[in-house]
């Protein structure tokens, strides 16, 4: 199994934070993001980590390097960072085609380690991450249940949409070879449609509707986890979500 960290955005609404590096290298408790998901990925036996970068990316390059890791993280560089994630999709299409199983994650996540491994564990081999403890509004990634079957995955939800409960996509996925070359052919057709500013979320919810019944969900609700997006979130993310992390991570 493959791992892909998805890293190139600039982290705007953050404000300085967000412009004086890439998010994935906010630190909490001396430790950054991406030293935080590559321990648990390792945790976890992942042998071989693809890192898609962009803004910023050479300070990426010296954190891999200041952690030992360049013999099992490689990256691969878009330089249309500004434009939607849907192309640093793109850019590690070669990687999603090549027959591997996948799992897919945001960069900008801190979380326990505990999700990752039902990732890792889980019998569904096409999976997405819910968690039912979320805040309504515009800003959540939501995933529509209906019968047992995820029947949506925007932030968006369409009137008149029928679902039995929701909950809050993680922003890690699992995809079955067959599932990630798919993956990897829809994000040419977008670049080929000249629709590189939509996020990459708009093709995996292409996949989604195309075979919902390819596709499962694995319920981490009452599992710690935070997407940092802006500056409270970094607050947050210090006092609430890293002291339970911590004690996992002490075990």
């Amino acid at each position: 199994m493959k791992a892909i960290i998805l890293a190139a955005g600039v982290g705007r609404r953050l404000g300085k934070d967000g412009q004086n590096q890439p998010k994935c290298l906010l630190k909490f408790n001396g430790k950054s993001l991406l030293e935080r998901h590559l321990n648990n990925l390792h945790h976890c036996q992942i042998d071989e980590l693809v890192i898609a970068v962009g803004y910023q990316s050479q300070k990426i390059q010296e954190e891999i390097k200041a952690l030992g890791a360049e013999n099992w993280v490689s990256t691969v560089y878009n330089p249309d960072y500004t434009k939607g994630s849907v192309i640093s999709l793109w850019a590690v299409r070669q990687h999603l085609a090549a027959g591997d199983d996948i799992l897919l994650m945001d960069a900008d996540v801190l979380c326990d380690r505990r999700i990752i491994e039902r990732l890792v564990n889980t019998n569904v081999p096409n999976s997405f991450l819910l968690d039912r403890d979320f805040e309504p509004g515009d800003e959540p990634v939501k995933l529509c249940v209906r019968d047992n079957y995820l029947v949506e995955f925007r932030k968006q939800l369409a009137l008149g949409l029928t679902y039995d409960f929701a909950g809050e996509s993680v922003g890690f996925f699992r995809f079955g070879s067959a599932v990630a070359q798919r993956l990897a052919t829809l994000t040419e057709q977008y670049v080929a449609d000249g629709r590189e500013n939509e996020p990459y979320e708009e093709s995996i919810r292409d996949l989604l509707l195309e075979t919902p019944k390819t596709f499962g969900y694995e319920d981490i609700t009452g599992l710690p986890w935070l997407e940092i997006d802006f500056p409270q979130d970094i607050e947050r993310a210090q006092n609430n979500i890293l002291p339970q992390i911590e004690v996992t991570e002490n075990v």
